[in-house]
C-alpha cells in the first residue's frame, strides 16, 4: 500500500528544509499575534504537543498520519516531522450540502485503502444552499467528514468554498465563526489544514491579503501551528485569469507563517500559461493546489490526460500536494463515480468509476 514518502531532494535542500521546519514554531510564535493572545504557556504548550503526539499514535499503522505525523511549510514545501519534504495526493469532496451520502465509511475506506489517498479536502460551501443557512448543521457535517479521515490516518483539508460573492470579506463574520469552531476541535490533531477562501474572484488581491491577515489569527487563537492555506485572486489562479501572474503575492505576501497559497486549474480549460505559473510560483512560495479537473472550468466535458499529465508531472517535479475535484457521483465528467454509484454501497475497485476517476486512482496509488 503506497503511502505519503519523502520527496528526493538535493541533500543541500534537505538540510535546508529540516532546518526551516525545526523554526516554524518559533517563528510562528513571532509572527502570530493570535499565538500571543491565546496565553498558552510552556506547560500548555507541552500539552498539546503531548496531545499531537497521542494523537499520532493512534493513526492506522503504515497510514499518511502515522508515518509524518504533524506537518510544517518549510521553505517552499511541506515538511514531516522529522524534517523531510514530503508531498500529498489525494481528493476533494463535492459540497456536502448536495453530497453527504457520498462521504460514508464504505467510501471513505476505500479512498484510504483502495485508493491509498493521502488526504480528503471537505468543501463546505458557503452560499448556495451551504453554511450560512444553517451553521450548526454544516459543522457538524464537516466534522464528522473530518473526523473519518483522521480515523483513517489521512489529512484533511477543511474548506471553506466561498465561492458567490468572489469577495471573501462578504463572509468574514460567519468565516470567523466557523473557524473557531473547526479550530478549536482540532486544535491538538496533527491532521488538519484549514483553506480559509476557496475561490476570491472580482477582487484584488489587497482584498484577499487583508481577508486572510483578519483570518489567519482567529485559528491561531485555536491552533497555533496549523497549517493554513490561502486562496489567490481570480479563482486562485495567482491572477492569471485576470490578466495578472504570481509576482503581486510574491511582492505582498500575507504577513504570517506556516501558511500556502492555493491554486487551481482545469487541464482542458487552462494551458501553458497557467501551467508555466504554476512552475514559477512554487518556485518562490509554498503552494498546494487544492482543486484541480481533467475537464473544462466548469467540471464537465471531455478529458484532456495529456495536458493532466504535464501538470501531475511538475507538481511531482516541485513537490505540491494536490487534490482532485471531486469526489461525488455527480453527472459532471469531473465526478469520479458513476451516477448512481453513492445510492449503494460499492466502492472499491475501477467498475464504480468514470473515465476521470479510473485515470486519477491510478496517479493517486502510483
Amino acid at each position: 500500500m503506497r503511502r505519503t514518502k519523502p520527496l528526493l531532494l538535493g541533500s543541500a535542500s534537505v538540510a535546508a528544509a529540516a532546518l526551516l521546519f525545526a523554526l516554524t514554531p518559533q517563528l510562528s510564535a513571532g509572527a502570530d499575534e493570535g499565538r500571543a493572545a491565546a496565553g498558552r504557556d510552556a506547560g500548555e504548550s507541552g500539552g498539546a504537543s503531548a496531545d499531537r503526539a497521542a494523537a499520532r499514535a493512534a493513526a492506522p499503522a503504515g497510514s499518511p498520519v502515522a508515518e509524518n505525523g504533524r506537518l510544517a511549510v518549510c521553505d517552499t514545501t511541506l515538511c514531516n516531522e522529522q524534517g523531510q519534504a514530503v508531498q500529498l495526493n489525494g481528493m476533494s469532496s463535492h459540497g456536502t450540502q448536495w453530497y453527504e451520502q457520498c462521504l460514508t465509511d464504505g467510501s471513505l475506506d476505500a479512498l484510504a485503502q483502495d485508493w491509498d489517498a493521502d488526504v480528503l479536502r471537505v468543501s463546505t460551501y458557503v452560499q448556495e444552499d451551504g453554511y450560512e443557512t444553517d451553521p450548526e448543521r454544516f459543522t457538524a457535517l464537516a466534522q464528522r467528514v473530518v473526523d473519518q479521515a483522521v480515523e483513517r490516518g489521512m489529512y484533511a483539508v477543511i474548506d471553506w468554498h466561498m465561492l458567490s460573492p468572489g469577495d471573501p470579506n462578504a463572509n468574514t463574520d460567519l468565516a470567523k465563526r466557523f473557524f473557531t469552531d473547526m479550530a478549536t476541535r482540532y486544535a491538538d490533531q496533527p491532521n488538519v489544514f484549514y483553506e480559509i477562501a476557496n475561490e476570491p474572484n472580482g477582487v484584488g488581491w489587497g482584498a484577499v491579503k487583508s481577508y486572510a491577515e483578519e483570518i489567519i489569527p482567529v485559528v491561531r487563537q485555536h491552533d497555533p501551528d496549523g497549517v493554513v492555506l490561502v486562496g489567490t485572486r481570480a479563482w486562485s489562479s495567482f491572477g492569471v485569469s485576470d490578466g495578472a501572474d504570481e509576482r503581486e503575492v510574491i511582492d505582498n505576501p500575507v504577513d504570517a507563517a506556516n501558511i500556502m497559497y492555493t491554486f487551481h486549474f482545469y487541464a482542458a480549460s487552462h494551458g501553458d500559461e497557467y501551467l508555466q505559473t504554476l512552475s514559477r510560483a512554487a518556485d518562490e512560495l509554498p503552494v498546494f493546489v487544492t482543486e484541480f479537473g481533467t475537464q473544462n472550468y466548469a467540471g464537465e466535458g471531455a478529458n484532456d490526460f495529456a495536458m493532466s499529465q504535464r501538470y501531475l508531472d511538475l507538481m511531482k517535479e516541485k513537490g505540491i500536494s494536490w487534490t482532485n475535484w471531486n469526489f461525488s457521483d455527480d453527472f459532471r465528467s469531473g465526478a469520479v463515480f458513476k451516477e448512481g454509484t453513492c445510492d449503494g454501497n460499492e466502492w472499491s475497485g475501477t467498475g464504480v468509476l468514470k473515465e476521470a476517476g479510473v485515470w486519477i486512482r491510478e496517479r493517486i496509488k502510483e
